[in-house]
Order: structure tokens, then sequence, then C-alpha cells
């Protein structure tokens, strides 16, 4: 490998780019080449003072410069544009998280990142990503069985947010909260069939605006398709000091639980379990992101091209260890 550092771009400076910053510090084979972002660069303060933050119209004239660049805008509107794009010029990593249209999005980073003889891996993070690899392999492992995948007790960003677009509403956080009973269940090997309703509890804290009517707010949210409608869900109003007091850190987690039976009549329960505890999850997600970073580098250098997902990566490319090293310290 030599002393030659990995040079990492980073698109996006929100509460994930700021984490992706202080990933890479932590691994000694990196370095930060660059921040990129679409506001005026100079209203950008990074962790470190000596980082370059440029607008992202001038990553074109950084292709020379950077080794792979890490996305951390949003998948609603950000990722569908900015990815494909950025994958034609760079080794790109990406946590893109609309489930339903990762087909369609890997097709066209595929395409650019192909076309350039680049490597995207999309869709890293702990759910997709950890998660999805933890689900792959169980299923592998024990097919005749079921997965449950459990999220929290955390900060749901996409949930908060969607409170916040309604009318009124001036800020909100929302917690998602496994079933305590659900999960009992499913670790007791019983494999239930189990609703949207029965696995989560969904926990609104919301401060509304000067004047607004409480009890429209919390029908609207409580009736929101795809987002509240099918869950349990409980609405507290408070002041924007206790928000910023009581709610201002960003935890979140989770589980990925396989019942399976094994025997010659499937006498024999085996329960896989992966779970995750986490302070911050946009700290967490960076880290994932970062580590990936290394295995695009990586697959690119040996002649790999186009987009991948976790489930294309083999493990050892993420450490930063040799292969020797890895079969002597962790196998």
């Amino acid at each position: 490998m030599g002393m030659k550092k990995i040079r990492i771009g980073i698109s996006g400076y929100g509460n994930l780019g700021r984490g992706v910053e202080l990933a890479v510090r932590q691994c000694p084979d990196m370095e930060l080449v660059g921040i990129f972002t679409r506001r005026p660069p100079e209203t950008v303060k990074p962790a470190d003072k000596t980082v370059k933050v440029m607008h992202i119209d001038q990553a074109e004239s950084m292709r020379d410069r950077i080794d792979v660049m890490i996305l951390c805008g949003g998948s609603a509107t950000d990722l569908p544009e900015q990815g494909p794009y950025l994958a034609k010029l760079f080794n790109t990593v990406d946590s893109f998280d609309t489930h339903a249209k990762i087909p369609a999005y890997f097709e066209s980073m595929d395409e650019a990142a192909g076309s350039s003889g680049l490597i995207s891996i999309i869709s890293v993070g702990w759910d997709p990503g950890l998660f999805s690899i933890n689900r792959m392999m169980a299923e592998a492992v024990l097919p005749q069985g079921e997965n449950y995948t459990f999220w929290g007790k955390g900060v749901s960003q996409g949930h908060s947010d969607a409170i916040r677009r309604i009318d009124g509403v001036r800020d909100a956080k929302q917690y998602t909260i496994p079933i305590q009973q659900a999960v009992d269940k499913v670790r007791s090997g019983m494999s239930p069939e189990l609703s949207t309703r029965d696995k989560h509890f969904r926990d609104c804290y919301v401060v509304l605006e000067e004047g607004a009517d409480p009890a429209r707010i919390e029908e609207q949210i409580k009736t929101m398709p795809n987002y509240f409608a099918d869950y349990e869900t409980r609405v507290t109003f408070i002041t924007e000091e206790e928000l910023k007091r009581e709610h201002s850190a960003m935890p979140h987690g989770g589980f990925v639980i396989r019942s399976g039976k094994t025997g010659e009549d499937n006498e024999n329960t085996s329960i896989i379990e992966f779970s995750l505890r986490l302070d911050s999850n946009p700290e967490f997600t960076a880290s994932v992101l970062t580590a990936y970073a290394r295995a695009a580098w990586r697959m690119q250098q040996e002649g790999q091209t186009g987009a991948r997902t976790v489930f294309d990566v083999p493990p050892a490319y993420l450490s930063p260890k040799s292969a020797a090293e890895l079969r002597k310290e962790l196998l």
C-alpha cells in the first residue's frame, strides 16, 4: 500500500458531512482534501479550519486531487441529481435510503460510474447497509425462518421533517420506539405474524407557531399516510426551550433478528441477532460511509467499475489491515 493516503472529498456539509469529517480524522490512511457545498462556501465552518471549502460547481476542477467523494446530501432531492453527476467525476459512496427507489438509483449510478471507469457504492449506512448485510446472511444461513427488523429507540429525521412541514409547526422531533412485547416474542423463537402497528410506536414532540390549532395539527400528524397513519402515535406539545434542552441529541439504533429452524423436522430453533445503540446516528452513519470509501478506492484500483451495494463488497476491503494481519488477528 505504501504511505500514499486516500484523498477524501465531502459533498454536502450537514450533520452527516460533519460526521464524515470527524470519521476521516480517525483513519490514518486517509486525508480530507475538500468540502463541497451549494451554500456560499464562506458560510460553511468545518471542524478543522484548514480544510478547503468550495462550491459544488468547482468539484470538476478537483478531479485529479480526490480519490473518493463521500456524498452527504439527502435522498429525497439531493442524491438523485448530485449522485450521477459526481459519479462521472469521482469514485463515490452515498447513503441513499429511499427503499422503493434503490433499483432505479442503482441503474443511474451504474451508468454514470461505469462510463468513467469509476466505482460508486450506494445505500451505505446501517439501514440500508449493515442491517441489509445481516438480513441477507441470516437468510442464507437459515433458509427456514423469518427476518424481523426493529428500529429505535431513536430520532427519525425523515419523520421529524414530515411533521415540520405541517402548517403551524415551528419545530418537531419524532422518536421511533420498538414495542417490547413484539421484540420479546421474536427473541423467544415464536416467529409471530407482526403488522406495522405491532412493531413500532411513534412518539412526537411538537413546538407550535403562535396561534396554531393543536387539535388540527395532532389530527394531521396521526392521519398522515406513509408516516403515521399505520402506527400508534402520541403527540406532545412542548416549548421551544424544552425541545432544545430535552431533544437536541440524535440517538438511534435497532435490531435485525432472524428466527430460523434446523434439524430433521425443523425441531431446533436458532436466533441470529445484530443490534446497534447509537448516541449519534449521523456520526455512526458517517463512520460506515468512511470505511466503504476505503473499499471503493481499492476496488477501482483493481480495475472494477460501475455501481455496487454493500452486498458486493468483500468485508476485508473495509479494513485498513492487510489480509495477513486480518487472518492473524481477527480470524
